[in-house]
């Protein structure tokens, strides 16, 4: 079996391209994630390790492959980047309210229950 070492700093850059993608804000990331803002700062310099399980939550927030999050070779298609893109500037249009239960139908529709 070959050993597959992960670039810490390539999947810093990662994840923020595709919160950057995403139209996110740390702060809300780390809101759906249950975590401070400060820890995703950490992890987005490279400061922090990502665990297997919070690579997979990064992904399905943003809507991404954890392979792509890898940096596995695997780019993002155009309308990927543009579907996203459009998504986010339609959410931050919402009242506070209504982002706040989009972001509870999302965590629903992802099989996790909101805090």
């Amino acid at each position: 079996m070959s050993e597959h070492k992960v670039d810490k700093m390539q999947v810093a850059s990662r994840l923020r391209q595709a919160r950057g993608y995403a139209g996110l804000s740390q702060g809300q990331v780390a809101k759906l994630l249950g975590m401070h803002r400060p820890t995703i700062s950490e992890i987005e310099a490279g400061r922090r390790h990502v665990s297997a399980e919070e690579l997979a939550q990064f992904a399905r927030v943003y809507d991404v492959s954890v392979s792509w999050l890898l940096d596995e070779n695997e780019e993002m298609s155009d309308d990927e980047v543009a579907s996203m893109q459009l998504a986010a500037r339609e959410i931050a249009k919402l009242k506070k309210e209504h982002r706040e239960a989009v972001i509870q139908l999302l965590r629903t529709l992802n099989g996790r229950k909101g805090r």
